[in-house]
């Protein structure tokens, strides 16, 4: 019986002219894929443009299209005169390519970098939900203002702000933020000296990749934010925890643990998240212990705008004459997360090793957004945004208060101070998780953050940080009825004590 000649590969070619992928890509992915198993091999005939054109009732130009594409990316090669052929390799691969992840290929994934040291970022649950710390009045933004703003804008079409700018920043808006912080924070300060960043985020990696080496020690502060930690993690510091009292970070206790530590990492203004103030007597002892260990010290000024009992107070910067303090600030806090702007103010001996950095990092900032911000600051508008949140806060804050005496007194005590910032501590008065109270509460779409994680070392208060600037004032006591109930799930039955750290 004669032989039947064998089927050519590409007759298992099969269309599917319902699917969501165009009959280009299918044929373009079918060949790919072929050539990537190693069903094709270097040097194979594919048939003409015409000849799989008529087999599979496509229009030709569909498939030369397809081909060119393929040519393209480098999986076949045309010889004029004789066709198109599967371009060599150099050699077999010993492991193909081929579509999906096999268990074989996972097992030989390259080995990740592994680091030693790891402070993970807590997940901050995406959409605004009652209690998020941190979180500014959105439901408040000044749409009006910057809608007229960025139509003026973009009416003058600034072709220079869609191209490569200065990775220190536009100079139109460091010029407008060394202006608002010597009128705002008292802090003088030129332009040159400004170096916009994507958040304070960014600007705490910088730092530390700039003025500490792998392997250095950074002083933060117990209790203090994870993710500046992280940040300092990753850029190979060691994290040396320094706890807060009552006058904020304890320079003594950090010089008796850390003594050769390159830099510290503090908020005086307004202490995250306990909401200390630091007390002139520990400004001096930091300052005089940074001057004699020759250390660099980032002060972060996260939301030190918002003060409720009087003026804000007045930066560590003012009082550094050793050139040895960094300031960090944000417009996260004052207008929106969602904008990704901040900025720091670095000596005029450091600019260049700032502007280098952020240039490897990620060149630089959004062009027309650094420029709406720009004209933000300049016309005044975030003066008067300001004063007009100053006020809600206000409001929303005793709201907070409120409710949390009236809806949890049984299980929650207020650090009801002078009040500052966006937002406020409610420590557990009987023994319960705050991290599973936090989660069930996060269950029913309110987001109390556990007060424990904030801990690097022991003992560690249990509680909460609860955010009110976001969230509208009758929005509050039903939020706080939420988290009273997840309080009360978590209590072990038989406990009426109260909480012991540790």
């Amino acid at each position: 019986m004669p032989r039947r000649p064998a089927l050519p590969l590409w007759s298992s070619l099969a269309l599917d002219r319902s699917a969501a992928a165009s009959l280009q890509d299918q044929i373009v992915r079918y060949f790919r894929d072929a050539v990537l198993s190693g069903r094709l091999k270097g040097g194979a005939r594919v048939p003409s443009s015409r000849v799989l054109a008529a087999d599979h009732d496509v229009a030709r130009i569909t498939v030369v299209e397809a081909y060119d594409r393929l040519v393209a990316e480098g999986f076949l090669t045309s010889r004029p005169g004789s066709g198109l052929f599967v371009a060599a390799t150099e050699g077999e691969p010993k492991v193909r390519l081929v579509a999906g992840t096999s268990r074989h290929q996972r097992k030989r994934m390259p080995k990740l970098r592994r680091n030693e040291q790891v402070f993970l970022v807590p997940e901050r649950p995406l959409g605004l939900l009652p209690l998020s710390p941190g979180v500014p009045a959105l439901d408040h933004f000044p749409w009006r203002d910057w809608t007229r703003i960025t139509a003026r804008l973009l009416r003058e079409r600034p072709a220079h702000a869609m191209g490569y700018g200065d990775p220190r920043g536009d100079c139109g808006l460091r010029q407008a933020i060394a202006e608002y912080l010597g009128q705002a924070r008292g802090i003088a300060c030129t332009a040159d000296q400004v170096i916009v960043v994507a958040g304070s985020q960014q600007g705490i990696d910088l730092t530390a990749r700039v003025v500490a080496a792998p392997g250095a020690e950074a002083w933060v502060e117990d209790p203090g934010y994870p993710a500046a930690r992280a940040a300092l993690a990753s850029a190979g510091l060691g994290i040396v925890p320094v706890p807060v009292g009552a006058e904020g970070l304890d320079a003594v206790k950090g010089a008796e643990t850390a003594p050769r530590a390159r830099l510290v990492l503090v908020s005086p203004s307004h202490q995250y998240p306990l909401g200390a103030t630091m007390s002139l007597r520990r400004r001096l002892a930091l300052l005089d212990w940074a001057e004699r260990a020759d250390a660099w010290i980032l002060e972060d000024d996260y939301d030190g705008e918002y003060r409720y009992g009087g003026r804000p107070l007045a930066p560590l910067h003012t009082l550094d004459r050793g050139n040895r303090v960094l300031y960090l600030g944000t417009f996260s806090k004052v207008l929106a997360p969602g904008l990704r702007l901040g900025y720091l103010v670095v000596p005029e001996a450091a600019i260049a090793h700032f502007a280098q950095l952020k240039a490897m990092t990620d060149r630089h900032a959004p062009g027309l957004d650094q420029r709406i911000v720009a004209r933000f600051l300049a016309e005044g508008r975030l003066a008067a945004h300001l004063r007009r949140m100053r006020v809600l806060y206000a409001g929303r804050r005793a709201a907070l208060v409120q409710a949390l005496r009236r809806e949890a007194d049984d299980f929650l005590a207020v650090d009801d101070d002078a009040g500052a910032g966006l937002n406020l501590v409610a420590r557990l008065k009987l023994r319960a998780d705050d991290v599973a109270a936090s989660r069930h509460a996060l269950e029913r779409q309110v987001h109390a953050a556990a007060l424990s994680p904030y801990y690097v070392g022991r003992p560690r208060e249990r509680g909460f940080v609860l955010g009110f600037a976001g969230t509208p004032e009758d929005r509050i006591a039903p939020a706080v009825r939420i988290l009273a109930a997840a309080i009360a799930d978590q209590r072990p039955p038989r406990s009426r004590g109260r909480v012991q750290t540790g």
